[in-house]
């Protein structure tokens, strides 16, 4: 499947002439820029911000907000009314009017399908919620990422159960349908604290790969069965024709930081391992390092006995 964008460049995951690999050359603007996305997050780098505060989030409990799911070609798609769906805080440069989510994964629930990825770990699928300013105040686009990590349960959450007895009405390209007010964003969300979170600057991940950016990925995932996961990669096909293949593997591979500084309410921290007593002692007062490396001698002492 191609996917055409503004009606200029034509892309796809798939194809050898279109896939990835070519994305810097057919939308050398921008997706061979400096702050791509998605990247890899590492904890240990991340750096405290004590700006990054709650978000308010206005109709994401409103079940009339989804509108539409389509097939697009190159991932399953949800219209959001954006009068009715707004964020702010957070951060952000005011507030944003939310406009749709998208959804990316791999082939099933056992393998990795996400775009960003956490000191490594690829989660099976990642939904973006894209916003857009209310005012001119800003220019960027917001977009809150979460991963949705698979369950060993059947048929739940109930909000993605319904979410996904939708596939078999948007089966090929081009297809779409009216959702029916039975679920809600919050609903998809469930279990997520959304107060807890990274941010960075990137770019939109697909082509044109426009940079500017603001990058909002949840720590906490959403738990997903299975057997929903399963059914984005089995029912839904990548064009319109009767032997289109399946719709899989729609991500794109983790891009260069190039030194830029990913954020979280609290800073990273050290992966967990043996600590050398003396080091820690460097960092103390003098009244206290004393008696720990006392201490410290007086254990080796005793192991020996």
């Amino acid at each position: 499947m191609v996917c055409s964008v503004s009606g200029s460049i034509s892309w796809c995951y798939h194809s050898p002439s279109c896939s990835e690999v070519t994305w810097p050359i057919i939308a050398e603007k921008h997706c061979n820029g400096t702050q791509q996305s998605p990247i890899n997050i590492v904890t240990a780098n991340v750096k405290a911000n004590a700006n990054l505060t709650s978000f308010t989030y206005v109709g994401y409990n409103d079940s009339t907000a989804l509108t539409v799911i389509k097939n697009t070609g190159t991932s399953i798609q949800v219209t959001l009314d954006p009068k009715k769906m707004r964020v702010a805080g957070g951060n952000l440069p005011g507030r944003f009017a939310s406009t749709e989510f998208h959804l990316h994964w791999g082939n099933g629930s056992a393998m990795p399908g996400s775009e960003h990825t956490v000191n490594g770990k690829r989660f099976p699928m990642e939904l973006h919620i894209v916003n857009k300013p209310v005012s001119n105040t800003s220019d960027s686009l917001a977009v809150l990422g979460v991963f949705i990590e698979a369950s060993n349960e059947t048929g739940k959450p109930e909000s993605w159960k319904t979410l996904t007895s939708y596939l078999t009405r948007i089966v090929k390209a081009g297809d779409k349908a009216s959702l029916f007010r039975n679920f809600s964003m919050d609903d998809l969300l469930s279990g997520v604290d959304r107060t807890k979170y990274y941010r960075y600057l990137g770019s939109l991940t697909t082509p044109n790969c426009n940079e500017g950016v603001i990058w909002t990925v949840f720590k906490d995932p959403i738990r997903v069965s299975r057997d929903l996961i399963d059914l984005f990669s089995t029912t839904v096909y990548i064009n319109n024709s009767s032997n289109s293949p399946l719709m899989t593997n729609i991500f794109r591979s983790v891009q260069p930081v190039n030194g830029r500084i990913v954020m979280s309410q609290v800073a990273g921290t050290k992966t967990p391992g043996l600590l050398n007593p003396t080091s820690i002692a460097a960092n103390l007062s003098p009244s206290l390092m004393y008696p720990i490396l006392s201490l410290t001698f007086l254990y080796c002492v005793l192991a020996f006995l």
